[in-house]
Order: C-alpha cells, then sequence, then structure tokens
C-alpha cells in the first residue's frame, strides 16, 4: 500500500476552487485540475458545520478509505480536493466510494467501464 501524497498549501486549494472542474452531490462534492508533479495528490475539506471533531475525524476517514480504493482506477496526475458535506459522517466509505467513481467518471478522471 502506498502511501496518499496530500495537498497542505492554502494556495493549491484555491486554484482548484477557482479554475478546476467540479462534480457535486449531496454527500460530497469533488475538485480536479491536472497537475504536473507527476503523481496524484488529495485534499480533504470538512467544515464545522459537519458536527464534532468525531464525525468530522470520521468524515475525512471513510473519504480517505474510499479514495485508496478508487485510486487504481485513476489515469494521469492529478490534484483532487474532496468537501465533505452533511450527510458525509453517516455514510460508509462503500457508499462513499460508489459516489467517488460516479464523479470520477463524469470529470473523465477513469473510464467509463
Amino acid at each position: 500500500m502506498s502511501k496518499i501524497i496530500t495537498l497542505n498549501r492554502n494556495s493549491d486549494f484555491r486554484r482548484l476552487y477557482n479554475c478546476g472542474k467540479c462534480s457535486k452531490n449531496p454527500a460530497l462534492v469533488t475538485y480536479v485540475k491536472k497537475n504536473r508533479a507527476g503523481i496524484c495528490r488529495i485534499g480533504i475539506t470538512v467544515s464545522k458545520k459537519i458536527g464534532n471533531a468525531v464525525m468530522r475525524n470520521r468524515s475525512k476517514r471513510i473519504i480517505r478509505a474510499a479514495y485508496t480504493q478508487c485510486l487504481p482506477d485513476i489515469q494521469g496526475n492529478w490534484d483532487i480536493v474532496f468537501v465533505a458535506r452533511s450527510k458525509t459522517p453517516y455514510l460508509k466509505s462503500t457508499d462513499i466510494y460508489n459516489i467517488m467513481v460516479k464523479q470520477f467518471s463524469q470529470l473523465d478522471l477513469i473510464s467509463k467501464g
């Protein structure tokens, strides 16, 4: 299992919010943009509106788990930002995985198959 490379600079997040492609769902919003780093990098944002620290950490954990399942299918080098919504902490990682696959196919990160 390889280590997930994360985005941690505010400028990277803002670049994706302003210039990236977006796909929305009641449980998850995904922003993507090609990068020149040669690897896929992710960032996860969870607002304090989601709940207490336990619920926010659960949201990040299930998004990360779903992403690790999707990672082998992603083609190319992308910066990806996931924004959790109010439904996210109540879903399982398999539900988030299915949402991610639909969003990634809409955004042309993976093949439709």
